[in-house]
């Protein structure tokens, strides 16, 4: 590990403070007076609310978008929980950076720039990093089978966040919003043991299909990871433990993104179940950093809800997407745009000379 892993994630952690309550409070005062029925843009006048507090300003700025694709590998994946085969991991990555996946075409769409990173996958992907068309931030060539021991040791979970932190301060001076990706073949089962854990839930309850495990596949993807969790006893007070124990590098690399963007208050839009993972163990390192976080949409994977819930964050958009990469949260970016739009550009009653409705 870099030595000055653990103290560069501290000193994030120490950065990470509550979001505006004054400019929150500013926010609601203007939204109230706004020339509509009282709060009649529903939830896009709570999320413009969210970003003023976020961002400490009544003028939110969300036009520079940046998703972070982070790609790593699972060793879990020699048991059988996932449809295809390591291989397509390293694959995509290269699909990725050639801007023909289902993330650039949705990036595209909303303006967002993608930047991916290999922060484990199994594969030479040197030839892409020196071209510039990826960030090569390889913790290890893929976790280690965790259906038998630890997924990697406890300073390669902290290098892991690290990777993420290091990321947001690359983007950051380019960046008004941040979004979260991922590529990993076999995440889901991660992602499930992570859920199951940090929010006390069973496995068979948080555990989805992933790629399209038919019943059998499935019932043999939940027996792994219920043992898997007897097995390595991860501490659920202590997140790096759980990233340790059952994580990945790709999902420790989202909560650094996370825990990054908190530290220099910007929004970060969640996408899927592996996401969501993430942003529970940045959660468990610093609670604070859960009201910089934008639930983008809700999966068709079952622990996806349990993990939003516990987070007490409430998806924006309910698409049955099941598909990651970050294609969900850059959906949902423009309903951020249009949050934005609504604090900054509608008229109050006063300013548009409108008669506000008789009082009851």
């Amino acid at each position: 590990m870099n030595p000055s892993g653990f103290s560069q994630l501290n000193k994030t952690l120490n950065e990470i403070t509550a979001v505006n309550s004054e400019a929150r409070q500013r926010a609601l005062q203007r939204l109230e007076q706004l020339a509509i029925p009282h709060w009649a843009l529903g939830r896009l006048m709570d999320l413009a609310l969210d970003l003023a507090a976020i961002t400490g300003s009544m003028t939110p700025c969300v036009a520079r978008k940046s998703i972070a694709v982070m790609a790593g590998d699972h060793g879990i994946v020699a048991t059988g929980v996932s449809k295809f085969p390591q291989a397509v991991t390293l694959e995509m990555v290269r699909n990725f950076a050639n801007e023909a996946a289902s993330i650039n075409a949705l990036a595209r769409q909303v303006g967002a720039k993608v930047t991916v990173v290999d922060a484990g996958v199994a594969g030479d992907l040197s030839e892409l990093a020196e071209s510039g068309k990826i960030i090569s931030k390889k913790v290890a060539h893929g976790t280690a089978n965790f259906a038998e021991g630890p997924a990697m040791s406890r300073d390669q979970a902290i290098r892991s966040i690290e990777v993420g932190i290091e990321v947001a301060n690359q983007l950051v001076d380019e960046t008004d919003l941040f979004g979260t990706g991922d590529m990993g073949i076999g995440n889901t089962s991660p992602s499930s043991a992570i859920i199951s854990v940090l929010c006390g839930r069973p496995v068979a309850d948080v555990t989805g299909r992933g790629t399209g495990l038919d019943d059998d596949a499935l019932a043999g993807k939940v027996a792994t990871l219920e043992k898997a969790l007897v097995l390595n006893q991860p501490d659920p007070t202590d997140g790096l433990d759980v990233l340790a124990k059952v994580g990945g590098f790709e999902i420790g690399a989202i909560a650094g993104l996370i825990l990054g963007a908190a530290a220099r208050k910007k929004p970060v839009m969640i996408d899927g179940v592996i996401s969501t993972a993430g942003a529970l163990i940045a959660h468990s390192l610093a609670p604070d950093c859960k009201d910089y976080m934008i639930a983008g949409h809700c999966s068709v994977e079952q622990g996806h809800l349990v993990a939003l819930d516990f987070l007490d964050k409430k998806p924006l958009l309910d698409l049955d997407l099941r598909l990651g990469e970050g294609t969900g949260g850059a959906v949902a970016m423009n309903l951020v745009e249009a949050a934005v739009a609504i604090l900054t550009e509608v008229a109050t009653f006063e300013e548009a000379a409108v008669s506000q409705a008789e009082k009851s």
